[in-house]
């Protein structure tokens, strides 16, 4: 018997855990592609700006953010087009860009959660209903039924809980897999924002030097 002649056999709670399945396997692919993108060696990244500012160009310094897709860089770029500003608004523009970072990198992830609990308890959900049908055969049946019958419709009914596992399992897996990487990522972005902001704020201080 293949896995989806099982499948059919699980009943109708079966195409919620496929649908849950389905969603659970999209938010997978769509954070590693958003994760993908976020990897930067930011101390590599941050000394390419640093060696920019010193010549006082900060529209290249902008243009090199501009070309980079990582969540790094784009704060970056936040942070430089406000650095002719005071010190307050260098660390805000960093504050808000950093925020909507982090929103973007945790969207879904939640969701994930949902699914890695959900989809086994559509499972159990699923056993307990095949459970009543079963031995709702036996009360009509007043107690005289097949053993085989019975048996068959009570691993049946257990096949939803086995597929439900199946799901929720690797989801729960891949949400703390995700939740660890982008703790990891923001521990390494707010490094990279305060080795910006010492570079940043010393390039005014000496700008405002030079001005006296």
């Amino acid at each position: 018997m293949t896995l989806f002649e099982l499948f059919l056999r699980g009943g109708s709670i079966m195409w919620l855990i496929l649908a849950s399945s389905v969603l659970g396997l999209y938010i997978i692919v769509q954070k590693f592609i958003v994760l993908s993108r976020a990897k930067v060696d930011g101390g590599t990244f941050i000394l390419q700006i640093r060696s920019v500012l010193q010549n006082g160009d900060i529209p290249s310094a902008v243009a090199m953010c501009s070309k980079e897709r990582a969540p790094l860089a784009s704060i970056l770029r936040s942070a430089l087009l406000k650095l002719t500003g005071s010190q307050q608004d260098v660390k805000d523009a960093i504050e808000a860009a950093a925020k909507n970072e982090v929103y973007k990198l945790e969207r879904g992830i939640g969701l994930l959660a949902s699914v890695a609990g959900i989809a086994p308890l559509l499972g159990f959900l699923g056993t307990v209903t095949g459970m009543i049908s079963a031995f709702r055969t036996v009360e009509l049946n007043q107690g005289v039924v097949n053993p085989t019958l019975l048996a068959g419709g009570i691993w049946e009914a257990l096949l939803t809980t086995a597929y439900g596992l199946f799901v929720g399992i690797p989801a729960y897996f891949m949400y703390n897999y995700f939740v660890n990487r982008i703790s990891h990522f923001i521990f390494e972005t707010e490094n990279s924002c305060n080795d910006f902001l010492d570079i940043a704020l010393g390039e005014q201080k000496k700008s405002a030097r030079q001005d006296a």
